[in-house]
């Protein structure tokens, strides 16, 4: 029995002598690799499991073998889609800088010439010492009203917008009209062309525009209207009423014109005078630019037959008669129909006198 145990005792000492040099060996074998066979003669087989370091002399040899560069610098190719080109629209939306669109072919049935060869008939000369009465009214015309409607009327023609603020505006750029300084209606202080501008244009506007062919995307970046052209329905004129002796005459002249735009302030709408045109230098404009008529297209005036015959619609705001303290007169009477009625009043005033000159 002894003898049993001692021999079980001896295989077991041999078991785990053997385990314990075979995990030797292959503990060995994990720790030493082959040398590279690029790699120089010099160099044990250990180091190249050991992480490459800025010092070392081999580090330029192993440079040479291919690395996996970052996703950053792999360079994909970019859609169609994705490029984006920036343009500056120059022109302003809403009308005000619309450019004149030609027409390729003739847009009436008949030959139109003449209208392009009209001129304003001159005006009489009327000396100082032959007034023997005068007077100065302010008025303003709103377009809302039917009988002035043609000076809100959209319509395209020849020359363009025939609304009358679009009139305004082309004369300014096109027939070199000086506009001048709304802070007072006596013509001292000329606007540029870029400070007419920039009465009607307000903050840049980005609208990004894609290409529906090839999907290339364009931001346009132009200007955005404080106001649109529609709110320009209201226009106040300076007329002067004189008595002429020498004629025996009772003479109206429009002396100028001003539009007024309706912004909104602070959530409400308030009236803002842009500037003032000499009439007289406006005339010429005037007279060919044709008014819109609802009854026949072929008896058009033109807009300086409808200033000078006066076939508009109008209320008074201001004027020289008994008016000592130069005032408006939303500045004197605050009820809006007071107000009207004495503008009518004032108009009656001036009527009487001319009849009173006469003896029937």
């Amino acid at each position: 029995m002894k003898k049993i145990v001692l021999t079980g005792v001896v295989l077991g000492i041999a078991l785990l002598g053997m385990g314990v040099n075979a995990q030797s060996k292959y503990k060995k074998a994990a720790t030493t690799t082959k040398p590279a066979a690029n790699a120089p003669a010099d160099l044990p087989a250990t180091t190249t499991a050991k992480p490459a370091t800025g010092t070392s002399k081999y580090l330029n040899n192993n440079a040479a073998a291919p690395a996996a560069a970052p996703a950053a610098s792999v360079s994909t190719p970019v859609p169609a889609a994705a490029t984006l080109t920036v343009r500056y629209d120059t022109t302003i939306p809403g009308g005000f800088d619309a450019k004149q669109e030609v027409s390729l072919r003739p847009n009436y049935a008949i030959e139109r010439g003449l209208i392009k060869e009209r001129k304003p008939l001159a005006y009489d000369h009327l000396r100082e010492d032959d007034q023997v009465w005068s007077q100065f009214v302010w008025e303003e015309i709103d377009g809302r009203e039917k009988i002035n409607q043609s000076f809100v009327y959209p319509g395209k023609d020849d020359n363009g917008d025939q609304r009358f603020f679009a009139i305004l505006l082309s004369a300014i750029k096109n027939d070199s009209v000086v506009a001048f300084s709304a802070d007072n209606d006596q013509f001292k202080v000329p606007l540029t062309g870029d400070q007419i501008n920039n009465l009607t244009t307000g903050a840049n506007d980005t609208v990004d525009v894609s290409d529906p062919i090839s999907g290339v995307v364009e931001r346009v970046i132009t200007k955005k209207p404080k106001f649109p052209m529609d709110s320009v329905y209201t226009f106040r004129i300076k007329t002067q009423y004189i008595f002429d002796k020498e004629a025996s005459r009772f003479f109206c002249r429009i002396i100028g014109i001003c539009p007024i735009a309706k912004q909104v302030v602070s959530g409400k709408s308030q009236p803002r005078p842009l500037f003032w045109i000499y009439y007289p230098d406006l005339r010429p404009t005037l007279v060919k630019w044709e008014v819109y008529n609802p009854k026949n297209f072929a008896q058009r005036m033109s807009w300086e037959e409808l200033f000078e015959n006066r076939f508009f619609s109008s209320y008074v705001i201001k004027s020289t008669i008994n008016n000592p303290s130069d005032k408006y007169l939303n500045a004197l009477i605050k009820d809006p129909l007071f107000r009207l009625l004495e503008g009518q009043n004032i108009k009656e005033k001036i009527f009487n006198y001319e009849q009173d000159l006469w003896q029937y």
